[in-house]
């Protein structure tokens, strides 16, 4: 387990650490994989190195949205063990990668023993309700040029310029036509400010993409940066 891979570790001190690390499995994480459903309990706590989990709700009419994204600055699950709750989404690999794994007892133990432990996860909890709340408001407010450009951005922050996704995915994952996200990549491509051909979209220009991103993003990681400030750790 390489702790500064996964910013939550990094932030744990490293008497605690060595004690935890001691107790992790580095599997890898596989696009498509489902890691949780709507009320399962958790049996694991995912710390990704890489990679990025989507937190999705599904709906009846057989449509999905996303609600967040989880990549290497956070963790899936620690908050649902601590609180004795199930999922209420639909988690599912969206982009390929490894993470560190524990055993839900042993994570709930564990917390139990060290309250700074539990206190960093229920910051992240707070900080995971945060972008799920913007993300609603960002769905019902904003166009879908300046959400693509956003969901782009925060892509790019946890898997690099080049990222594997259909069209098709990112429209699911947005809740829209495939048409609309395809007409909004043809712009963005004319633009110079990204290339991209099946399954894959490559970004050219992200400060151009961030111009024309909704505020969303931006604030996001502001609620990040209050309650995980860059110079700690």
């Amino acid at each position: 387990m390489r702790r500064h891979e996964n910013s939550l570790l990094s932030l744990i001190e490293p008497a605690m650490y060595e004690e935890l690390a001691k107790h992790a499995v580095v599997v890898d994480l596989v696009q498509g994989d489902v890691l949780a459903d709507v009320h399962d309990t958790i049996d694991k706590v995912y710390f990704p190195h890489s990679g990025i989990i989507s937190s999705v709700v599904e709906l009846a009419g057989g449509g999905a949205i996303e609600t967040g994204m989880i990549g290497r600055d956070g963790e899936f699950g620690a908050g649902l063990v601590l609180d004795d709750k199930i999922s209420v989404n639909h988690v599912a690999v969206q982009v390929g990668g490894f993470a560190s794994t524990f055993d839900a007892k042993f994570i709930n133990q564990f917390a139990e023993r060290h309250p700074a432990f539990r206190r960093l996860m229920m910051s992240y909890e707070h900080f995971h309700l945060a972008q799920v709340q913007q993300t609603a408001a960002c769905n019902a407010v904003h166009s879908v040029q300046a959400r693509t450009c956003k969901w782009l951005l925060r892509m790019r922050e946890l898997a690099g310029d080049e990222l594997t996704v259909t069209q098709q995915f990112l429209a699911q994952m947005m809740g829209v036509r495939r048409t609309s996200v395809t007409g909004v990549a043809i712009e963005l491509q004319k633009a110079g400010m990204i290339s991209h051909s099946r399954g894959r979209i490559q970004i050219l220009d992200v400060e151009k993409i961030r111009r024309w991103a909704c505020e969303c993003h931006e604030d996001v990681q502001h609620h990040y940066d209050r309650l995980f400030p860059p110079n700690v750790g």
